[in-house]
């Protein structure tokens, strides 16, 4: 079965272009979610930064996500005003571009970067040019932005299978593997006192869901078996904080894209007459009020991905396009809604 690719260029693909006002209000705002944990919204829209949380030990702070080397330039101030203690560990969620590059910052000052195996293995495949391969994922964003062009790649170096935990009496940070989801080494940041929990892109609050390096059907199944952790407090990789509903609807939406598309194999449907029906399965998915938000210009690429996992053929057209490298005049490039 052929498997679909979808070209990164800035960590993240195809965001419709929105107005500055609509933009989350809470952008590059920090947070505390509980006793000296923090979130921070990235501003994806103008600057493609992925979301930041970090947790002040007694005698050291951890930080989740590296976020492109900007994203990190402008969080490490903002941790720097809340504590003079150490940044030592920075936790990559994933090896994507926005929650990964900005690693050599983090290094500079004086973090190991940990995060599962699977990151480093999935680098490996796309950053070949560090590899000594052919110019990989990095000198393609590189030519784009000139925070990655002015650093280097920095694979994490401290690596987990399962989990890995942080405990010092009063915090106590597990980060967890599951299994596939938006990429095949995500890992999570959970921690059970508060019971919050740090995702990444495996879970998102937003039209956001890349689905090219990922697997639809162990996305759902992955996100499954976190839920049996019971969070109550959901801090995505990209879009606002929100309760448990962000995860519960995170797989609604995907449970029910496989659902329809089942229906339509189910009917006898050829390739053709599937693809004819993605805009009758976008309105499906865009009347149901708590999974509307996930429906934006990724969903092409999403509808065929889970086309093609369940046996399909895959389009003879391109699902999406690349994401612009640089935002025009007066606006941002940001998912939404489509309308």
């Amino acid at each position: 079965m052929k498997k679909i690719y979808l070209r990164l260029a800035l960590g993240l693909c195809v965001f419709s272009l929105v107005p500055l006002e609509d933009l989350h209000a809470e952008v590059n705002k920090t947070e505390e979610v509980a006793p000296g944990v923090y979130f921070h919204e990235g501003d994806l829209g103008r600057r493609g930064h992925c979301n930041n949380g970090w947790v002040v030990f007694d005698d050291f702070v951890l930080v989740i996500d590296a976020n492109f080397p900007s994203g990190a330039k402008d969080v490490i101030p903002k941790i720097r005003a809340l504590t003079d203690k150490p940044i030592r560990f920075a936790f990559d969620t994933h090896h994507h571009g926005d929650h990964a590059y900005g690693n050599q910052v983090w290094f500079e000052n004086g973090a190991t970067v940990v995060a599962h195996e699977g990151v480093v293995a999935e680098m490996k495949k796309y950053e070949t040019g560090f590899y000594g391969g052919a110019a990989g994922r990095w000198e393609d964003t590189a030519k784009n932005r000139e925070d990655v062009a002015a650093s280097k790649l920095k694979p994490p170096t401290l690596l987990f299978r399962k989990e890995m935990i942080f405990d010092d009496g009063r915090h106590r940070v597990e980060l967890l593997h599951f299994g596939t989801a938006h990429t095949r080494g995500d890992g999570f940041a959970w921690l059970p006192k508060e019971r919050i929990l740090f995702t990444g892109d495996a879970c998102v609050n937003g039209p956001f869901n890349y689905t090219g390096d990922g697997n639809i059907e162990q996305w759902v199944k992955t996100l499954t078996l976190v839920q049996e952790l019971g969070p109550l407090t959901i801090c995505p990789g990209h879009g606002p904080m929100g309760d448990n509903s962000v995860l519960v609807d995170q797989i609604q939406f995907f449970s029910l894209l496989r659902a329809e598309l089942k229906k339509l194999i189910k009917a006898g449907k050829n390739t053709a007459q599937v693809k004819e029906s993605m805009e009758t399965v976008k309105t499906t998915l865009k009347n149901q009020d708590r999974l509307q938000r996930y429906v934006g210009s990724f969903f092409s690429a999403q509808f065929e991905q889970a086309y093609v996992e369940l046996g399909g053929t895959p389009f003879e057209t391109k699902a999406a396009a690349v994401l612009p490298h640089k935002p025009k005049d007066k606006a941002v490039v940001l998912g939404r809604v489509e309308k």
